[in-house]
């Protein structure tokens, strides 16, 4: 028997990647909030912390940059994680959030951006 997690609404509707992906946003949102925990390992609610920030807003952008090229929505927010999974933490990066270096990119803000809401929270 499988058990499906219900998506997280954004917080954030006017900005980070809602805001971002326009006319998209209620078809990209739960793609991308399952391919982002899927690749990351981060539970749901991480990843709408991480969307509904600023570096959502940027991860928005290479989907929208997908679309341009012609790519389907799916394809779009897949081959944006893809991508992002490829790139990893570098020193800068590292010294900037605290982020440990060769963590793939997406995952390290994933993380990142859950913890900040929480340090926000407390």
């Amino acid at each position: 028997m499988t058990t499906q997690q219900t998506i997280p609404v954004t917080q954030n509707a006017a900005w980070g990647f809602w805001g971002t992906m326009n006319e998209h946003a209620s078809a990209a949102w739960p793609l991308a909030m399952t391919a982002i925990s899927d690749a990351t390992g981060q539970p749901l609610e991480s990843v709408r912390a991480f969307l509904d920030s600023r570096h959502g807003r940027h991860f928005a952008d290479h989907v929208q940059n997908g679309l341009y090229e012609g790519k389907a929505l799916a394809d779009a927010i897949h081959a944006a994680t893809r991508q992002w999974m490829a790139w990893t933490i570098g020193r800068q990066t590292s010294k900037d959030y605290g982020i440990p270096r060769g963590l793939p990119y997406l995952t390290g803000f994933v993380i990142h951006c859950e913890i900040v809401e929480e340090s926000l929270a407390a």
